[in-house]
C-alpha cells in the first residue's frame, strides 16, 4: 500500500449544515453533489467529501455514536501568517470553534486550530523552514 490518500470522507450530523460552513464561510466549489455525499473541487490534491454520519458508519460498519479526540487532524499549510489569521477568521465567522488562536508554534512556526461545525480538527500553519512544504495555497 502507498503513502496515499485517494479521498476524505467526513461523516457529517447535518449536510446542510457542512455544505454552508465550507461553502459560504470558508469559500469551497461543490464538484459532485450526491445527496447522500457530496465532494468538493480539489485542486489536484485528494479530494474531500461529507457524507451522513449514520450512512458513513454503516458502510464501513462501525457504529456512529462517538465523543472525544478522534486522532485525526486535518492540516493546511499556507505561504505566509497573515493567510493564517485570514482564513482563522474566515472559519470563525462561519461557526468554527477556535481551538487555539493563531500564534508562535513550539517548533518555530505559525499558526492555530479550528473545530468545523462537526468537531472535525483543522490545523492551519505557515513555517519559514522549509521550501519543500505540502503547501495548500
Amino acid at each position: 500500500m502507498k503513502a496515499h490518500v485517494s479521498s476524505i470522507l467526513l461523516a457529517v450530523e447535518d449536510m446542510d449544515r457542512a455544505k454552508r460552513f465550507y461553502t459560504e464561510g470558508l469559500g469551497w466549489k461543490i464538484q459532485n453533489d450526491y445527496g447522500i455525499s457530496v465532494f468538493f473541487e480539489s485542486d489536484g490534491a485528494s479530494p474531500v467529501g461529507f457524507y451522513g454520519r449514520e450512512g458513513l458508519a454503516g458502510l464501513v460498519g462501525v457504529t456512529p455514536e462517538g465523543s472525544g479526540f478522534s486522532g485525526v487532524v486535518l492540516t493546511y499549510v499556507v505561504r505566509s501568517e497573515a493567510r493564517v489569521d485570514e482564513i482563522m477568521d474566515e472559519a470563525e465567522k462561519a461557526g468554527a470553534t477556535i481551538l487555539k488562536p493563531a500564534g508562535a508554534l513550539p517548533w518555530g512556526g505559525y499558526g492555530g486550530t479550528f473545530a468545523d461545525p462537526d468537531g472535525y480538527v483543522w490545523s492551519l500553519g505557515y513555517s519559514a523552514q522549509g521550501e519543500d512544504q505540502p503547501y495548500a495555497e
